[in-house]
């Protein structure tokens, strides 16, 4: 008689179902099945990473010794390369030895960051809809989270004050992402002041996602929550090089700030991980200190990608204003649809127009009435989508 024992995993159980796994588990069916699907889902950049980077890596992963283990804080040299960044871009002088350590990518540093400052029982304050690990991260840390809705129409910084003043007991961390991922919602230097000082007054730590920085159009300039006067006082900044540099597979970030926070997530990975690979952060500086002709020619391709698909949807009926930033075009659900939910809704669009896209549900309360496209095909697959869509919404 095989006997298996039952265990419990509390942490585990309190993550609930991946909603996008039934869409892409129809994706990967259609595909094998022969059917061309067009997918708009995951954001996960299309372009190849500049060739000087990769230049780089490849000379340095020569070298036998680059191959032994890294620092979990990452290099001096990374270390100061991203302090200039932060000087060069923002004038925001930082010290490499207690402002900043690099990440395996945001998500991973993030995570780990939740880990450290996060107590059972504590609670956090989070967008809805958001970038999943910015609540789960406090979940998984075995915190509580409170909803901050965002999006269209909604003045994000009342319903923060709302959120933390019915919140008992009151929210240690706040949690903030601009531009935002999904709904591409955007804010100017003066939300900073104001989350700052909210901070400051309230004693909340707050951890900005600044993921989006260069993926901005139509002259809005992202700004950095650290550019304003005491934020060093109250928070960190994360910044991930997957967009900026389309370095997604390479997993290179880094979380910038409070002494004390970052001190934390340095203490923490040192028990955790080597840092990652040496080449990989060799390669990370001669993106930070190089050309950044090639960010800008990536900035002007999601803004191509952005234009040719708002465009060509309005063809179809379908009218959507164009975000100013991000790779993201978060779409309400035409009004005909709108009964059938987000998710359904994607099933539709994918087996009936052959596009995948993200069911907003999966972002949280609030996301149900959308659909994220992610402009990771190139112009001539976007129209084809459009297309595609266009030919559902004439026999709807």
């Amino acid at each position: 008689m095989l006997y298996s024992m039952m265990f419990e995993f509390n942490r585990i159980k309190r993550l609930p179902p991946y909603v996008f796994a039934e869409v892409n588990s129809l994706k990967t069916e259609a595909r094998q099945r022969g059917e061309d699907i067009i997918d708009l889902g995951m954001g996960n950049p299309d372009l190849g990473t500049p060739d000087h980077i990769v230049s780089k890596l490849r000379d340095a992963a020569k070298m036998p010794k680059n191959h032994r283990y890294s620092a979990s804080r990452g290099i001096t040299q990374l270390r100061m390369a991203i302090c200039e960044w932060y000087d060069r871009r923002y004038n925001v002088s930082l010290d490499p030895n207690v402002n900043t350590v690099v990440t395996i990518g945001s998500k991973e540093g993030l995570s780990h960051l939740a880990l450290a400052v996060i107590e059972p029982g504590d609670v956090a304050l989070t967008p809805t809809p958001a970038y999943p690990i910015h609540p789960y991260s406090v979940i998984i840390a075995g915190g509580q989270v409170r909803n901050i809705p965002i999006g269209p129409g909604i003045n994000f910084f009342e319903e923060m004050e709302n959120a933390f003043r019915n919140s008992w007991p009151r929210p240690k961390l706040l949690i903030i992402n601009f531009p935002h991922n999904p709904t591409t919602e955007v804010v100017g230097l003066d939300f900073f002041e104001k989350v700052v000082d909210f901070a400051k007054e309230n004693k909340l730590m707050v951890i900005h996602d600044l993921a989006y920085a260069d993926l901005v159009f139509d002259d809005y300039k992202a700004p950095s929550f650290l550019q304003v006067k005491g934020a060093l006082d109250v928070g960190v900044e994360f910044f991930s090089m997957t967009k900026s540099y389309s370095m997604a597979g390479w997993r290179v970030g880094f979380c910038t700030g409070n002494r004390e926070i970052v001190a934390a997530l340095t203490k923490i990975k040192s028990y955790l991980d080597y840092g990652m690979f040496q080449p990989i952060q060799i390669a990370a500086i001669v993106a930070l200190r190089g050309k950044q002709d090639p960010v800008e020619k990536i900035r002007k391709t999601y803004e191509k990608r952005r234009d040719v698909l708002i465009e060509w949807l309005d063809k179809a009926g379908w009218h959507i204003p164009a975000p100013k930033a991000t790779m993201f075009v978060w779409a309400k659900i035409p009004e005909q649809f709108e009964r059938l939910g987000s998710l359904e809704f994607s099933k539709l669009l994918l087996m009936e127009a052959k596009v995948a896209v993200s069911p907003g549900i999966g972002f949280g309360e609030g996301g149900d009435s959308f659909v994220r496209f992610a402009l990771v095909e190139n112009e001539h697959r976007i129209k084809q989508a459009a297309k595609g869509i266009k030919k559902l919404f004439s026999r709807a």
